[in-house]
């Protein structure tokens, strides 16, 4: 019996073997085919312990319902992504991780042709109610497994946005013994240029360092001090699957994930002048004043993936980043592209004489909160109050309920899968933002 909780709104995802099992796998693969009427599909998985199984039982489910499976081996999710739109006959492709989650964790992350992603939205439901219906035919099929290596194709395509000056860098990369580890090649293309300096940098004991997670930002207190040891230019953290990405600067000094989009967005109007870029809702004011003051057309968007990448590929915008630390390229079919931020940002770097921490300064002109997670039961009574309460201020509900002022703003949203409300908020000075968050948690938490 498929366990329903593991579905949720992005991906597939529970512990192993209590919530996701072989079984599942072979269900969600066989419906995965049932309901798309794919023909090949093909897999990557990361290097936990439980992932063979889980893609020998995914293969299975779908041979079993009559399509082709392409076998691509370990690797990072972004690699899956590119070979979402670079391998001609696959109409799937599926990510076999947890991302961040510790090692007894597994799951299922599945796009379309051209990395167009799979969601609560976009047939992730109808994929759960017939795995859970388990009404399928268990006649073996006849279709075959074929291997492909996607990564040189990767790396070359990673590589060619790599324009490093004179100014030769050290980098620290922490990729904590996770998948990130497989994106180092690209770095060491570079090594006449670049001086690079590895934490967790093996896949020998996968996901035995600390939590591969930069958007917990305690777990980059190893890269942090690692950082001002080695003098280095830039700290460079990799989450589970790569799929994101966060940055320390030379003084050792973490880098909001938002303002790191308005960093890379000026990057992209250079190239793209007056392009459309998407920044999530929960972003500084300072990313869209960015983004318009160096020409472009600033669009706020949803939380999420599939949210951001179904908006781009609408507003045909170039890029757009999420404060999670996710960040989406049109040039990758609007998918994440694991190290390309990285490189985008030793460009500037080692063209240039100012350091990491002077280029974002600019960016920091207000005081965020960051994401404050709240526990509680009425989720929605709370929010009503919230809207009777900010009555006066400029209200939308494009993702939860966001009240702008003047001189501050708040976002409240609910968690999916969780009884929780996640806040965040911004205000023109920390005394300011240190007040409206006292107030909004008091009604919040009761």
């Amino acid at each position: 019996m498929v366990n329903p909780s593991i579905f949720k709104a992005y991906d597939i995802r529970g512990l192993y073997p209590s919530e996701i099992d072989a079984s599942a796998a072979y269900a969600i693969g066989h419906a995965l085919v049932d309901h798309f009427q794919s023909k090949v599909v093909a897999i990557g998985r990361d290097a936990r312990e439980s992932s063979p199984e889980l893609f020998a039982e995914l293969s299975r489910g779908i041979i079993d319902a009559g399509a082709e499976v392409i076998d691509l081996g370990l690797l990072t999710t972004p690699m899956v992504y590119f070979a979402a739109w670079n391998i001609d006959n696959a109409s799937a492709v599926i990510s076999v991780t947890a991302s961040h989650n510790p090692p007894q964790y597994n799951g299922i992350k599945i796009a379309l042709r051209g990395a167009v992603p799979v969601g609560e939205n976009s047939g992730l439901l109808a994929i759960r109610d017939l795995a859970l219906a388990d009404g399928f035919s268990k006649t073996p099929g006849t279709g075959s497994v074929t291997t492909y290596n996607i990564k040189p194709d990767y790396y070359t395509f990673i590589e060619g946005f790599a324009h490093l000056g004179d100014r030769k860098l050290k980098v620290v990369i922490d990729t904590a013994n996770a998948m990130g580890v497989l994106e180092l090649p690209i770095f060491q293309k570079f090594a006449d240029k670049l001086d690079l300096v590895y934490l967790y940098g093996s896949l020998d004991h996968p996901f035995s360092a600390h939590e591969a997670n930069p958007l917990n930002t305690a777990t980059l207190a190893e890269l942090q001090a690692k950082v001002v040891e080695e003098k280095a230019d830039i700290g460079v953290a990799f989450d589970g699957d790569a799929d994101r990405i966060g940055f320390v600067d030379e003084r050792g000094e973490i880098i909001p994930m938002d303002l790191i989009t308005g960093l890379l967005a000026q990057e992209a109007l250079r190239k793209n002048p007056g392009a459309t870029v998407l920044y999530d809702l929960r972003s500084s004011k300072a990313v869209k004043e960015v983004i318009e003051e160096h020409g472009g057309r600033a669009v706020e968007c949803k939380v999420g993936h599939a949210n951001i990448k179904k908006q781009m590929r609408e507003e045909h915008a170039v890029f757009a980043g999420e404060l999670s630390g996710h960040y989406y390229f049109q040039e990758n079919s609007y998918a994440e592209a694991g190290s390309l931020p990285a490189i985008l940002l030793l460009n500037l770097l080692s063209n240039g004489d100012q350091k990491l921490s002077q280029l974002v300064q600019d960016l920091r002109r207000y005081s965020h909160s960051g994401e404050i997670n709240s526990e509680v039961k009425n989720k929605n009574e709370i929010l009503q109050t919230l809207r009777k309460r900010y009555a006066d201020g400029k209200q939308h509900e494009l993702d939860g309920l966001k009240v702008e002022y003047p001189h501050w703003w708040f976002n409240v949203r609910t968690s999916n899968t969780e009884p929780l409300l996640r806040l965040n908020l911004e205000a023109d000075t920390p005394e300011l933002m240190a007040e409206k968050q006292a107030e909004l948690l008091a009604i919040i938490r009761g």
